[in-house]
């Protein structure tokens, strides 16, 4: 395993670091050993450490936290194409390198040098010549029209033969280290014979350092020719090689050779050609990423346990995902219960995608949302005249879930009339529409949420115990976001993220204030109220970092429940704000803008915070 990371965004676009050392940090400092200097980057960002289970990032504290593939991570293993977010800087993590399969005859490299006298190396690209511009559109529609990297090769080095007067041609494809090539594709103009081509391994190399195209006539007459006795039994003649050059890499060599004394390579085959591997090493370029974008959609498809989109690596998250992977594979029905926002439905999802039933439909209704009538018909539609607006048949959702997964939220407050339908479609697997008579099989699995005690509406009455035991099956309590403290700062920087995206804005973090403000809210409103504070921030937010004036006024007054000492604590912070407040405001001699100033916040926190505070008739005095 030879893990890099290919630079895609950020100050250091384009280049390759080998992560050649166990431990490799990102930061600011200089002496880390990938340094950025960014302010949205920490001294010590993050660490990627090499293990027995591959190469391990872990977020080192930082501010503004460390992104894999969008979601702000603690520790992950990384996986062969993951993209690591650092500020503003975007690497792609690489564990190998894709190769192409050979195709075609053999290619033998040959150590032999073949350096002739008469060598033409043209230092830049040089114009093309009118008479080609047929033949480039014609090679360029050719090459561009094809899928796949050695179908490309053949069909250029086809199209050269009708131009060039070359016998023989390869390509051969760089590697990862110097000089090193992954792999490569031969073909003669008489393909019949079926002969390997034989390479030099000398101009290959010196052409891929070089980056330079070579031409050389007359090959016999030079005395390193009597050394290579392969080629003088070739009788070659005549050299062509040109690099394939994409941006500021070397794709490859393209290489042509002739063993006809009067088939001589001349310098307008030479432009030819080095405008013929421009085009090349684009179409070979764009097809090496549709291949690699193929294999990781197929392997991010097989990767079950990836597919959630819940944030959040605390003990409880954990322990949610384990019963999410438990519970998915068979078609027992689940009760999710928990407060209010704290991301139900996201766990009903990801038993569905993780399950056997996810290219079948996902249908969630919240039965809170609707009277009993209308839910009833939502639920199990139906026939037309059944009631008055009825004008045509309706299919009700548990036959458009059919194969697939029902979500029922908040099925606390269906009612004993409904229960018992929905009963009878849990034990029979059929139901009736709505003034139908006819049963309607259907195949469902049904999850279940509720924010209410179950067991204690059984016991009061107002919900049927069969229903309940037939439910709870497989149950899960979501944890508040009060108990996933740890995961606050995951979810603020994933959501800040996720809205900086929608509404145009360039956000990189929190300030380490607004961080601290939201780790002391009590957040009664758990993970949707938090989704919600972070959108505001992004849209009411005057700068990159979040600070803690973006946030909501209910965040930053906001402390967690306790006891009368821990009151008496947060009345005594209270005041001393008050008293700070009214001090500057002395200070500037009443002026909104000069206290601001002396307080180091936005004149409309200043503005909120005598309005909350209840400060304007002290001000007047």
């Amino acid at each position: 395993m030879n893990p890099k990371l290919s630079a895609v965004a950020g100050p250091q676009q384009g280049t390759v670091i080998p992560l050649d050392e166990a431990r490799t940090s990102i930061g600011r400092d200089p002496g880390n050993q990938i340094r950025i200097q960014e302010m949205a980057v920490s001294r010590r960002h993050c660490l990627l450490e090499k293990r027995d289970s591959g190469v391990v990032l872990t977020d080192l504290g930082s501010h503004n936290g460390t992104f894999v593939n969008g979601v702000p991570v603690k520790e992950r293993r990384l996986e062969h194409g993951d993209q690591v977010r650092v500020g503003a800087s975007v690497f792609l993590f690489l564990e190998h390198e894709a190769e192409a399969a050979p195709s075609g005859p053999a290619v033998e490299l040959k150590d032999e040098g073949i350096v002739a006298g008469s060598t033409i190396e043209l230092s830049a690209a040089p114009d093309r010549a009118a008479r080609d511009l047929d033949v480039l559109l014609r090679i360029s529609t050719a090459i561009n029209s094809i899928r796949g990297v050695p179908a490309i090769l053949r069909r250029l080095l086809e199209s050269i033969y009708d131009v060039v007067p070359a016998e023989r041609g390869a390509v051969l494809l760089a590697g990862a280290g110097a000089g090193e090539i992954a792999s490569v594709v031969g073909l003669e103009r008489d393909a019949a014979t079926g002969r390997p081509v034989k390479v030099s391994r000398t101009i290959v190399q010196r052409v891929l350092k070089d980056r330079l195209p070579i031409l050389s006539n007359d090959v016999r007459d030079h005395d390193d020719f009597n050394t290579a006795e392969s080629l003088l039994a070739a009788k070659i003649h005549s050299v062509l090689a040109v690099p394939l050059l994409f941006a500021d890499r070397v794709l490859g060599v393209l290489y042509l050779d002739s063993s006809s004394p009067k088939a001589r390579f001349r310098e307008p085959d030479l432009r030819l050609v080095t405008a013929i591997a421009g085009i090349a090493a684009v179409a070979l370029e764009n097809a090496r990423q549709i291949d690699w974008l193929e294999s990781e959609n197929e392997r991010l498809q097989a990767d079950a346990h990836l597919e959630h989109n819940m944030v959040g690596e605390s003990p409880a998250m954990r322990a949610v995902l384990a019963f999410v992977g438990k519970v998915a594979p068979a078609r027992t029905t689940i009760l999710i219960t928990g407060e209010s926002g704290t991301g139900k439905e996201l766990v009903a999802r990801a038993i569905h995608q993780n399950g056997p039933r996810a290219k079948k439909p996902f249908v969630a209704i919240n039965c809170a949302a609707l009277a009993e009538s209308l839910l009833e018909s939502e639920l199990f539609g139906h026939e037309r005249g059944a009631f008055t607006g009825a004008v045509a048949q309706k299919p009700g959702r548990l036959e458009v879930a059919d194969g697939g997964t029902v979500f029922l939220d908040e099925i606390g407050e269906m009612t004993p009339a409904l229960q018992a339908k929905l009963l009878r479609v849990l034990q029979e697997q059929e139901f009736e529409r709505v003034g139908g008579t006819r049963p309607i099989k259907v195949d469902v699995r049904v999850v279940a949420a509720t924010n209410r005690d179950l067991k204690e509406m059984t016991r009061a009455g107002t919900f049927r115990e069969d229903l309940f035991y037939r439910i709870n099956v497989a149950a899960l309590e979501m944890p508040s976001l009060a108990a996933r403290r740890d995961d606050i700062p995951l979810l603020a920087r994933y959501f800040a993220s996720k809205y900086a995206a929608r509404c145009n804005r360039h956000v990189v973090g929190f300030t380490q204030e607004a961080i601290d403000a939201l780790m002391a809210c009590a957040w009664p409103g758990n993970v949707r109220e938090l989704e919600n504070a972070i959108e505001r921030a992004v849209v009411l937010g005057s700068s990159e970092v979040l600070r803690p004036e973006d946030l909501p006024e209910s965040v930053l007054e906001a402390a967690p429940a306790a006891g009368p000492a821990a009151s008496r604590y947060h009345e005594a912070i209270l005041e001393a704000k008050k008293d700070i407040i009214l001090k500057a405001f002395k200070e500037a001699g009443g002026n909104y803008v000069e206290t601001a100033r002396l307080l180091d916040v936005h004149p409309n926190y200043l503005h909120r915070l005598v309005r909350n505070m209840n400060l304007k008739g002290l001000l007047r005095k």
